[in-house]
């Protein structure tokens, strides 16, 4: 989500098995439409497969929802009241000042983020569930493992794209004629800042994503081995998306008040605001603004973008994985 909030873990230094043809456990979806077993990929290919799966479902989910992420973004970042009808004329205010494409505005360096970010996550995933689980898979259903794999897999991967997400919220929060692209961006924080501030907000990142991977990936993979169980045949693609609408509800609502914190940090040099921290910014936020006011400000748009763009997100990369592995191209 794009997965909005996610990190992923690399392959490499999980599994010391040499790249050869073995059994791994990875998400494809067998005959019952679940968590099964690949063994026909070899490590490379299942890497590849993966990689570029996960780069598509995550450019695709974002772009969706753009225009709702970057008004989320402007309300987070400030002091106003947040309600629908203030999303709404935030929105045709942008329309009518800066023209329909401002509405994306800050995409570009989503994109740029979110294609390495959300491939690094599913490949990671897929490899730290074979890591944790065995190769042979015969403890998928082992709950506190699931979830561990999807935090590791976001860890890493909000480790790696940290800047570049950034970069996408000072865009997001900035007249147009302020940054051209997005290495104005860069260039203007280590200019100004230093380098050091474009990890700026770093520490309610990956201690948002824990909770966020850990929850998304658990509550997708949970839903879709129960429906799979009650039917006993694979899972449509409406299905999947529910799905996957369920675990962007239960991920984001877990990890909120550090998404509000870590928007806070990362533009404050850009808005003029004083840098206080992590715990100081959430202390602030809650003083000044109040808990369901400040730190859960937005969360109910959170709540119509974010499941949308999981579901679109896990649908996605589920689909064109089982795509992209019957190639022969993957299976030679």
């Amino acid at each position: 989500m794009a997965v909005e909030n996610g990190g992923s873990n690399p392959v490499t230094g999980l599994s010391s098995t040499p790249e050869s043809t073995v059994p791994l456990h990875v998400s494809i979806t067998t005959t019952a439409g679940v968590t099964g077993v690949s063994t026909g990929l070899s490590t490379k290919n299942t890497i590849l497969t993966s990689l570029t799966a996960g780069a598509l479902a995550g450019a695709l989910a974002k772009t969706v929802i753009a225009p709702l992420e970057r008004t989320k973004i402007i309300f987070q970042t400030s002091d106003r009241v947040f309600n629908y009808r203030k999303v709404v004329q935030q929105l045709i205010f942008m329309f009518r000042t800066e023209g329909l494409i401002s509405l994306w505005r800050g995409n570009s360096a989503t994109m740029i983020r979110i294609a390495p970010s959300a491939a690094i996550q599913f490949a990671a995933h897929e490899q730290a569930k074979r890591f944790l689980m065995g190769s042979n898979g015969r403890e998928s259903r082992s709950n506190y493992k699931q979830f561990l794999a999807g935090s590791i897999a976001g860890v890493i991967s909000s480790s790696i794209t940290f800047p570049l997400d950034v970069a996408r919220a000072r865009m997001a929060v900035t007249a147009k004629k302020t940054f051209k692209h997005i290495g104005e961006v860069f260039l203007q924080i280590i200019r100004e800042e230093g380098i050091l501030k474009m990890y700026r907000g770093i520490s309610a990142s990956l201690l948002g994503v824990i909770p966020y991977g850990g929850f998304s990936f658990f509550t997708y993979e949970t839903l879709k081995r129960w429906r799979a169980d009650q039917t006993n045949s694979p899972l449509q693609a409406h299905e999947r998306l529910v799905c996957g609408a369920c675990a962007g509800l239960v991920g984001q609502t877990s990890s909120y008040p550090l998404d509000i914190a870590r928007r806070r940090m990362q533009t404050c040099g850009v808005l003029g605001q004083p840098f206080r921290g992590l715990v100081g910014t959430i202390i602030y936020v809650a003083k000044n603004e109040g808990i369901r006011k400040g730190l859960y400000k937005g969360l109910t748009m959170n709540w119509l973008k974010g499941p949308i763009a999981v579901g679109v997100s896990f649908t996605t990369y589920d689909t064109v994985v089982q795509g992209l592995r019957t190639l022969p191209i993957y299976n030679q």
